[in-house]
């Protein structure tokens, strides 16, 4: 049985518990400007926050860079090390014993006060993150370790009195407002409460088991220490019975879910750095929002937040706030955020996806092994994004220090330079009619957070589509190998084009607009890397709807057959590549098929050549329509870029007609990869 959200609150034990919610006459904020009505528009209802409409500051920005920078990035371990060093024998316990001691006595704490932001030059850096394209800048105000990185009258866990010593989100705030940069701030600390959880614990095993851990430690445990004066439970909350991760609050009688004071804490933290900083926009990593739906706390915030910014800015909104896995009525009430996700749709109010070039706080391993999304793929997801409604926020994470390392500052000059030819066509965009077209424009529907990013290979028949004050842009995903694209979309029943251009190239390119669609030759130099974009004008375009097929193959003047990558149909997670030797590559799953739609003239016994890379070999197999089975082998080529031919068969054709001729693997139990250039028949 569901409970609407005022009966649960009146009937659980969370009104019992005395979560706070909104009283207009306790809030000091709406008390003191009653008599404002711009100042009163929204209330925290849903009702009432659904007058919200997104900003076209946002709208038209599209791209803005992320610091995820505190005191986790010191240790350079990754992600949630602060939880993770109290998880005996896992990795970040290692390094919190050798680095900075066994966490009954060094916590985090200690890692707070080992961080010292040395390098830190925030103007330097906001010039690179506007040189790499960037129109808003979000900086962390804390995370889940429960450390503000401002100047907090509420917790005194915070930069300015310990670690850097330094306001960093003002630091942040005044470069990103020189720059010329719209200003965010990400909110994370609502859930401390149970990330600090495992610091309650103790080994289990070995000479400190049983010992506590330091998240039962108390200011009295301080004196004479370096942190004498401090309460270690204002950082770590643990003075509560364990309820175990959770993210939507139901802990189903397990454990002590935030109390009252904390929640209230939570909300002074988080509306005076809204006063003292003015952010644009307001991150909030949580379900929904902060407490939602154990407290309306979220939508005090939100409230305060969008009705002070219209009393700042002569009542007009700019405020955007975020929020996760949100309803249709959430929709219009907030901008949703997809965490490491991509829509398959263009959606109908605009959201934003965040994600990273590698871990959240920064992780020495992935710099070593260069393991950073590469400029390439980003500029793939920003433009796919942005065809489908939305925004990409990327975070470049920092090391404690606050110098990007070298393989971060190679990525924000790569970036910059495609950006630079191909913003014309990103920036204050609005969707098309359709996103996109091609064999990558299938996707996963979004479901729950997001987490459905992928490394999408795409070829030169995918394009993704915006508009722009009558022009229409559409972005080539790849440069096709014989110089030449054609937008099925465009072809003669969508409209009249005038024009087509390719950004940054400076001559004529040529050009057709026929029944199949617009045809273009493309110069023979790349006026960028990743993405290539058309500029086309026209009179009231329009797309025309098209099937996809799979072309039928014919054979050559000689009577002989060549199947490649680019004739096929392909099922499963293999992609087509192009370039020096254009393949069927990432061939992993034994499941997966490749198949051809090929005309026979004669009947007869044909050989069958093929050309493979492999660097484990491989057998598969070669099937015919009317059931005629040839094994191939795959030879170990040693580099997927060194090919090798091996000739047999034959395959025998009773007849001749059309045929469907299949690759795949011979015995799925044994398949290892391959990359498959071509596939040619010949009669004997």
């Amino acid at each position: 049985m569901s409970l609407s959200r005022r009966k649960f609150l009146k009937t659980s034990a969370f009104a019992a518990a005395g979560l706070a919610l909104w009283d207009p006459g306790r809030n000091p904020v709406y008390a003191k400007n009653s008599s404002n009505r711009d100042l009163d528009k929204f209330q925290p209802t849903w009702e009432s926050l659904e007058q919200y409409q997104c900003p076209d500051w946002f709208r038209d920005a599209k791209f803005g860079i992320w610091a995820h920078w505190g005191p986790q990035c010191q240790p350079g371990q990754g992600d949630w090390y602060a939880r993770g060093m109290y998880e005996e024998g896992s990795h970040d316990y290692k390094y919190q014993c050798e680095t900075y001691g066994h966490p009954s006595k060094a916590g985090f704490k200690e890692v707070i006060h080992d961080w010292k932001a040395e390098s830190w030059d925030p103007e330097h850096l906001m010039s690179l993150y506007k040189a790499a394209g960037a129109k808003y800048f979000m900086c962390l105000a804390n995370h889940h370790d429960n450390f503000d990185n401002y100047a907090s009258s509420y917790q005194p866990w915070n930069s300015v009195a310990l670690g850097p010593k330094k306001d960093l989100v003002g630091g942040w705030e005044k470069a990103a407002r020189a720059a010329g940069l719209r200003f965010s701030v990400s909110v994370h600390a609502a859930h401390a409460w149970t990330f600090y959880e495992t610091s309650q614990g103790a080994d289990k095993a070995g000479p400190l088991a049983g010992v506590p851990y330091d998240g039962h430690l108390t200011k009295s445990d301080g004196k004479g220490l370096w942190w004498d004066g401090y309460d270690p439970q204002d950082l770590y909350a643990q003075a509560h019975a364990p309820m175990g991760l959770e993210w939507d609050w139901k802990n189903d009688g397990h454990g002590d879910l935030p109390s009252a004071a904390y929640i209230e804490k939570f909300y002074k933290r988080t509306i005076e750095l809204i006063d003292k900083y003015h952010p644009d926009q307001v991150y909030f990593d949580d379900t929904v929002l902060p407490f939602y739906p154990i407290s309306d706390v979220g939508l005090r915030i939100a409230a305060h937040f969008y009705n002070t910014n219209m009393q700042r800015r002569g009542g007009k909104l700019e405020a955007v706030v975020n929020g996760k896995i949100l309803n249709a009525q959430q929709q219009k009430c907030l901008v949703m955020d997809l965490e490491r996700g991509v829509s398959n749709r263009i959606e109908p109010e605009p959201f934003q996806t965040d994600t990273c070039i590698g871990n959240w706080h920064y992780d020495i391993g992935l710099y070593n092994n260069h393991g950073y999304k590469t400029p390439d793929q980003v500029a793939h997801m920003l433009v796919d994004i942005v065809s489908k409604n939305g925004n990409l926020m990327l975070n470049i994470p920092l090391p404690g220090s606050g110098t990007p390392d070298p393989d971060e500052l190679a990525f924000l000059a790569d970036f910059s330079r495609w950006i630079k030819v191909s913003g014309e066509g990103i920036y204050g965009t609005r969707p098309w009619d359709i996103f996109g077209e091609g064999p990558a424009s299938a996707g996963p529907a979004v479901h729950a957070q997001g987490f459905n990013e992928s490394n999408r290979r795409y070829t030169s028949r995918d394009f993704r589509f915006m508009q722009k004050r009558g022009v229409l842009y559409a972005h080539a995903m790849a440069w096709p190998t014989d110089g030449k694209l054609v937008v099925r979309s465009l072809a003669s029943a969508s409209g009249k084009i005038r024009d087509v251009r390719l950004l940054g190239h400076s001559g004529k390119i040529t050009w057709a607009q026929t029944g199949d669609g617009l045809a273009v030759t493309l110069p023979d130099r790349k006026p960028c890397d990743y993405v290539y974009t058309l500029q086309i004008r026209g009179d009231g375009l329009k797309p025309v709807p098209y099937t996809d097929t799979t072309p039928l193959v014919s054979p050559a003047a000689d009577g002989s057959i060549t199947l490649t990558p680019s004739s096929a149909a392909l099922s499963g997670n293999m992609q087509a590549q192009e370039g020096a030797t254009p393949n069927i590559g990432y061939w992993d799953n034994a499941t997966d098929s490749a198949s051809w739609r090929v005309h026979f003239d004669t009947p007869g016994a044909y050989d069958i050549t093929t050309k493979t890379s492999s660097l484990e070999g491989a057998h598969f197999l070669v099937v015919s329509g009317i059931g005629s089975v040839v094994s191939m082998a795959a030879p170990i080529t040693g580099d997927w870029d060194k090919y090798a031919e091996v000739t047999g068969g034959p395959l025998n054709i009773e007849k001749a007609g059309d045929y469907t001729v299949i690759v795949r693997p011979a015995d799925p139990a044994s398949w290892k990869a391959i990359n498959l250039a071509a596939l040619a028949l010949k009669k004997r």
